[in-house]
């Protein structure tokens, strides 16, 4: 059972213990990422996750990295649409000297200028990285694409023209407006006394107040069909096919992840077995969704040779008409569920996976859901229902696409209309 507790400023906290293992998963989450960043902010909240390891007021980043190396914990960070995650695993008999550097990192960042400009090369250099990757840039530009009429749609790490302008006032600044007592959750799980390691928390983070309330910019996402093609020097060519599909929160969101599952969430999917295995005509095809607070979308992604792309747009349209005919047969059915079951078990017997999940639906829900509540929502699921998800999300008149890569020779556009016209 998970435990939530207030700290004295009004942190919320999700706590788990577990007596039987030796470690314990510790997480800062901080409610912003790009969704609160202006035009031009936009990339300030990956920078200040990578500025938090360049030292503290207290602390050399290589005292930092030092420190936690001789700890033999691990300590990362990542930045997302909607929110940024510090998080460590160490030994139960270490977590004190953890937390010490941990709310160092997020209490007292240094952010010096000379850190600023010498990081700056290292995020030009990953937006580089990331556009020479035509299986990541597939992804990240479309989904830009859908949502370009809000900060949802603008890139994690920024743009190059809008992180050179940022320095460490810019960036300090921001920090102080948006890492805020009112905009942090911490979760914990592992082996520790839940009222001892409260009190622990209190003493490293309980005391920590800001003078102004914290002012949230979210703006209201909407999907925008979207065409989006990119020439890259490569063989291949990657590409996307989405639809507009569940929030967050949707009450036929599990339906839609069984539905995921069975039509392209692995090899035994109906996209794998027809597309890759049946007819050889790709090495990687698979689909997935994403969802956020107001939007989400359901992505088919497949990479291959341009020269098979409409054979490969004709089939996976194919099997979208199949599959909104008519509902799975049940026994299929219960033996997805069995298998998202399953996954699901195995991956919360992790302290990091466990302290994760805790930590992320404290932040967004507002509360935890315990698993016994998401295994019972997962078996209610009937193949009716993962029928209607399908029919409400797989619209050809909403559909959206992205191409990157060898684009020679080829109306990908063209192709793609004449594969999904109903």
């Amino acid at each position: 059972m998970v435990t939530i507790r207030t700290l004295d400023n009004g942190i919320k906290v999700a706590l788990e213990s577990i007596s039987y293992v030796r470690s314990i998963s510790f997480g800062i989450w901080v409610k912003n990422g790009t969704r609160n960043e202006l035009p031009y902010e936009n990339g300030v909240s990956h920078y200040i996750e990578h500025m938090m390891f360049k030292g503290t007021e207290n602390r050399t980043a290589r005292e930092i990295a030092e420190e936690m190396d001789a700890l033999g914990g691990q300590i990362n960070a990542y930045t997302t649409k909607e929110y940024t995650c510090y998080h460590t695993r160490v030994l139960d008999k270490h977590i004190d000297r953890a937390l010490d550097v941990m709310s160092d990192m997020l209490l007292h960042p240094l952010m010096a200028e000379e850190d600023v400009q010498k990081e700056r090369n290292v995020i030009t250099e990953e937006i580089y990285m990331y556009d020479d990757a035509p299986e990541e840039l597939v992804h990240d530009a479309l989904q830009d694409a859908i949502w370009r009429e809000s900060s949802l749609g603008m890139p994690i790490l920024g743009t190059e023209e809008t992180i050179g302008a940022f320095d460490a006032a810019f960036i300090r600044s921001y920090y102080e407006k948006n890492y805020h007592p009112d905009n942090i959750v911490l979760s914990v799980a592992g082996n520790f006394e839940i009222e001892e390691m409260v009190s622990k928390l209190n003493e490293k983070l309980g005391k920590w107040n800001r003078e102004t309330a914290f002012a949230p910019h979210n703006t209201e996402a909407s999907y925008y069909i979207s065409y989006v093609e990119k020439e890259k020097d490569v063989e291949q060519v990657h590409t996307c096919i989405a639809f507009p599909a569940f929030e967050r929160e949707h009450p036929m969101k599990y339906a839609m992840a069984i539905f995921n599952t069975l039509f392209g969430g692995g090899m035994s999917s109906r996209l794998f077995q027809k597309i890759r295995e049946e007819h050889g005509l790709t090495y990687s095809i698979y689909s997935y969704t994403t969802a956020f607070a107001d939007s989400g979308i359901f992505t088919i992604c497949a990479s291959m040779n341009p020269g098979q792309a409409e054979k490969v747009y004709e089939l996976i349209a194919e099997e979208i008409r199949e599959v909104k005919k008519e509902a799975f047969p049940e026994k299929l059915i219960e033996v997805t569920k069995e298998q998202m079951i399953s996954n699901f078990i195995i991956g919360s017997e992790s302290t990091l996976n466990r302290m994760n999940s805790a930590g992320a639906s404290l932040m967004l829900r507002g509360r935890v859901q315990e698993p016994e509540e998401v295994i019972a929502k997962i078996e209610a699921v009937t193949p009716e229902d993962v029928l209607e998800a399908a029919r409400m999300v797989l619209d050809f008149e909403k559909l959206s696409y992205s191409a990157v890569g060898n684009l020679k020779g080829n109306d990908f556009g063209a192709l793609v209309k004449k594969a999904f016209q109903e």
